[in-house]
């Protein structure tokens, strides 16, 4: 089958490698119909090489046709359609049965953290999803089967990933009725997540972003406002002012991407993968006393210069971590179906699946006003 390998740094390549096969009773084998790039492949594009060798599948965000199912699979049938999430779930472990999927304790025999799709060995070495074919264990918990056939796969793609991200980052940071919420990053996860956040009856919601036509886009799509970040180190104290004594909330959707600290850097956009922790430190200055700072981004790196006293000293909540999605599925496809919102409303590029390294160059410099590449094999 034709798949998106890593190759080495900025080094994303279609290559013909061996089709997905049965390897357990619990196993499926499905054929991708799209799949998308996320900001956190980003992380994997430019610094793969600590959790992948040469030649690995990547990508976490499919969906298709069930094809094959093992003995055991009981739920998944042969030409179902279905959205595959990114957390690897066994369905019955306590952290499966608790609503905690993304730490399942069967699907990453060999690290303390869950399995996940195409992030290498750390994650539990299972091919993503940037293929013709993907295996997927577990099938029976580790799918959605999409209920009504007539709706696009744009439609229900992002329940793979973004979609539940954003709606538990907003719940988990208990975003309530006239909060302020800011949003720092406007990519696909924080363009769901504002929406999200006054969808919970937010009064105030700002993304922050240095680049503009993300911002208008969260304009277009959220009538929220906005924030242009010129400068990191001055932006913590300016969002402080502008939420008039610190936002309620503050949800970090940027992870170890980094944020230029100088307007001039911001101009020529890169996304850098250097593990800094700015948007942490800008959030630390941001929020209100008592007020709640939600990590959504990946943090795949250690990093110095925490802003352990911030948090201590102004009684900040902090929490993060990878979203546990299965669960939340049904609900957010239901919110889809009745019309609530349109998640297509983010997708800037479809592109075919063999096209998939300029859209990775596209999607890492922000090029052609980018915001959400969907492929298609």
């Amino acid at each position: 089958m034709k798949a998106v390998t890593w190759q080495g740094k900025q080094k994303m390549e279609i290559r013909n490698v061996d089709d997905p096969k049965i390897l357990a009773p619990t196993d499926a084998i499905i054929r991708i119909t799209a799949t998308a790039i996320c900001g956190s492949d980003l992380h994997l594009y430019h610094h793969g090489e600590s959790v992948m060798e040469k030649g690995y599948v990547v990508g976490h965000e499919p969906m298709g046709i069930v094809e094959e199912v093992g003995s055991e699979v009981k739920k998944l049938k042969k030409g179902q359609r279905v959205v595959i999430p990114f957390n690897i779930s066994c369905g019955h472990c306590h952290f499966c049965a608790n609503h905690m999927e993304s730490q399942c304790d069967n699907s990453n025999q060999e690290e303390l953290y869950g399995g996940l799709f195409g992030f290498g060995k750390l994650n539990g070495n299972h091919w993503g999803g940037q293929a013709e074919y993907l295996r997927v264990p577990f099938a029976d918990s580790t799918s959605f089967i999409v209920p009504d056939n007539d709706l696009p796969d744009e439609k229900v793609l992002f329940l793979s990933d973004i979609l539940p991200t954003a709606y538990w980052s907003v719940a988990n940071a208990g975003v309530k009725k006239d909060d302020t919420v800011v949003v720092l990053g406007s990519g696909p996860v924080g363009l769901f997540a504002q929406k999200f956040a006054v969808m919970a009856g937010a009064k105030r919601v700002i993304a922050v972003d240095p680049v503009k036509h993300r911002l208008d886009k969260a304009v277009r799509y959220n009538q929220i406002e906005t924030y242009l970040l010129d400068d990191v180190n001055q932006a913590g104290d300016d969002l402080y002012e502008l939420a008039r004594g610190g936002a309620d909330v503050i949800i970090d959707c940027v992870g170890m991407d980094g944020l230029e600290p100088t307007k001039e850097k911001a101009k020529n956009l890169v996304s850098l993968q250097s593990g800094t922790i700015s948007p942490i430190q800008m959030a630390a200055k941001a929020v209100k006393k008592f007020g709640t700072v939600q990590i959504t981004g990946v943090y795949m790196t250690p990093a110095s210069s925490y802003p352990l006293q911030e948090f201590f000293m102004r009684n900040i909540d902090v929490k993060h971590g990878q979203a546990p999605v299965v669960h939340l599925m049904p609900k957010i496809y239901d919110m889809i179906a009745e019309g609530m919102f349109d998640p297509t409303q983010i997708i800037t590029h479809s592109m075919p699946l063999e096209e998939a390294a300029r859209a990775y160059e596209i999607f890492d410099k922000k090029e052609d006003k980018n915001i959400k590449v969907v492929l298609k094999p």
